[in-house]
């Protein structure tokens, strides 16, 4: 119920409007949130970097309904690439291709993500899809396996979603096209018969599908702060005596930085997801649905800014 309450809110605008405009909330969404410009979001990335863990970064932003502004996210994307290499930050950021202009035509969002990738090889870096709601699913990965990875191959990955149930047939495609994954459980709220509806049945996915992209995927990512589904992936690349090369954690921006810290001084890849942007109202709501424990940690910082001022 808690976790439909806050998928519901994060679709309200006018919930959106009022809450960026407080600046408690502001202060609240900055442990989760870099800021909403990309001098910001990069000057962040500059001091996870400076710990030895790497960061992508994502311009927030999804659903653009008008060509201007699809092409005014592109110019986004240009800027913080641009950015990072100057700040001497390896280049990795997430994109949405609903923001990239999708859901006006194929061709401008084509033209779009060209430009973003022509760039992104020109300066040695990787851009990630992030993977949207299950209506986006198959156009997401048709759009990836025929339009960009013929292209530029492995500059270029996508996310699946352990929630879904098609995603194993997914994950075999994409090993077999050699195509880089982010596996994520995934924040959407689907219809029970598109998605596992028990917590359990998500997990027991993610574990499955981890398992068969350690061992034959193509330098997979694997995103979660579980810590027990994190010592299955270590168990089993100790078993299998998988390189620390053949694979990656990632972790959220703000959440379980204990973890992050104690994965990369064990010498494990560890790769930080630094999201920015005016729209971090949205992308702040999916966080909390997926893990509602950090209303816990929200709650407690509104308490004691109140208690601060009395």
């Amino acid at each position: 119920m808690l976790r439909r309450g806050l998928l519901w809110l994060s679709e309200r605008q006018r919930v959106f409007d009022f809450v960026r405009r407080n600046r408690l909330a502001r202060g609240v969404a900055r442990r989760f949130v870099a800021g909403e410009t990309v001098e910001e979001g990069v000057g962040v990335a500059c001091e996870v970097v400076a710990t030895g863990i790497a960061v992508t970064l994502d311009l927030l932003g999804e659903s653009v309904a008008d060509a201007p502004t699809a092409r005014s996210a592109c110019e986004g994307y240009l800027e913080l690439l641009n950015r990072m290499a100057n700040a001497g930050i390896a280049v990795n950021v997430s994109l949405k291709l609903t923001q990239m202009g999708l859901d006006i035509g194929e061709d401008l969002c084509d033209e779009n993500m060209t430009r973003i990738l022509d760039r992104a090889s020109e300066v040695d870096g990787f851009v990630r899809l992030d993977m949207e709601g299950s209506d986006y699913t198959q156009r997401t990965l048709d759009f990836f396996a025929h339009r960009l990875h013929p292209r530029y191959g492995n500059r270029v990955g996508v996310v699946i979603q352990s929630a879904l149930r098609r995603s194993a047939e997914d994950v075999d495609r994409l090993i077999r096209l050699g195509a880089r994954v982010r596996l994520c459980k995934g924040a959407y709220l689907e219809p029970p018969s598109i998605a596992f509806p028990d917590k359990r049945d998500v997990d027991q996915n993610f574990v499955t599908l981890m398992e068969r992209l350690l061992l034959e995927g193509t330098y997979p990512a694997i995103a979660t702060h579980d810590a027990t589904i994190i010592n299955r992936a270590r168990a089993l690349a100790g078993q299998h005596g998988l390189a620390e090369d053949r694979f990656e954690f990632q972790m959220l921006y703000g959440v379980r930085r204990d973890l992050q810290t104690s994965l990369r001084s064990e010498g494990y890849r560890m790769r930080v997801y630094i999201p920015f942007g005016t729209q971090w109202y949205p992308y702040l709501m999916r966080r909390l649905a997926e893990r509602p424990g950090n209303l816990v940690f929200m709650a407690g910082n509104i308490i004691r800014e109140g208690l601060s001022r009395s």
